[in-house]
């Protein structure tokens, strides 16, 4: 029972560790340094891990913010590890695999002093194993999955093109959004698909090529 709902349960820890961050984050955004309070509007998920706020505190929330970080990779690993065995080729299965155990580390570092390149790769592997699983979803007969899939990755990179032509006023926004879209994806994904999902789905070219030799 544990481990069959490990992810869920992993997430929703995650979840309210995260709640309780932002309930007691003492204030200050790049927008207003003497606000009050965690603005779900104007901060970034990114000033919880602070030693001090914007305006100058000790930030309290920090604690709960690294505790909430600590888990979710690992729920997230355990999903594209579950995923894994579910997708009939073998590279892209490694892919998922490997990835999500190499993330587990960077998420790990984001909370330090490295964070803006750990988040970069980060956000890379993630977002390469979600690619990777929407290709396969979209073989398959799960017509819901596809949707979301395509949904989950278009909030994805117009997040991209915000930061990219540095619209600060609705990013903090689409952070969120985008954090809640992909999170909602991997539980749908993880307790409403089997491995005879995609058991029709033939293996790669270079698979082929082996078995014929």
């Amino acid at each position: 029972m544990i481990k069959k709902y490990s992810v869920l349960t992993g997430v929703a820890i995650s979840f309210i560790l995260m709640i309780i961050a932002t309930s007691i984050y003492p204030g200050g955004s790049m927008f207003d340094k003497n606000s009050v309070g965690f603005d779900w509007s104007k901060n970034f998920i990114s000033n919880l891990f602070a030693t001090k706020t914007i305006n100058g505190a000790e930030n309290s929330s920090r604690i709960w913010a690294c505790l909430g970080m600590i888990l979710l990779p690992f729920s997230y690993a355990i999903f594209f590890l579950n995923m894994s065995k579910k997708i009939p080729e073998k590279r892209a299965s490694n892919i998922l695999k490997y990835g999500g155990v190499i993330n587990i580390l960077c998420m790990f570092l984001i909370v330090t002093p490295l964070h803006d390149l750990m988040l970069n790769v980060s956000i890379t592997l993630f977002w390469t194993c979600i690619i990777i699983v929407t290709v396969f979803i979209l073989k398959t007969r799960l017509h819901l999955f596809k949707f979301f899939c395509v949904v989950c990755l278009a909030v994805f990179y117009y997040s991209i093109y915000l930061w990219a032509i540095s619209d600060w006023n609705l990013l903090p926004t689409m952070q969120k959004v985008n954090f809640i879209n992909s999170t909602l994806l991997i539980l749908g994904l993880e307790y409403f698909t089997t491995q005879e999902d995609f058991a029709h789905i033939k293996p790669g070219r270079s698979k082929e090529y082996a078995t014929t030799r």
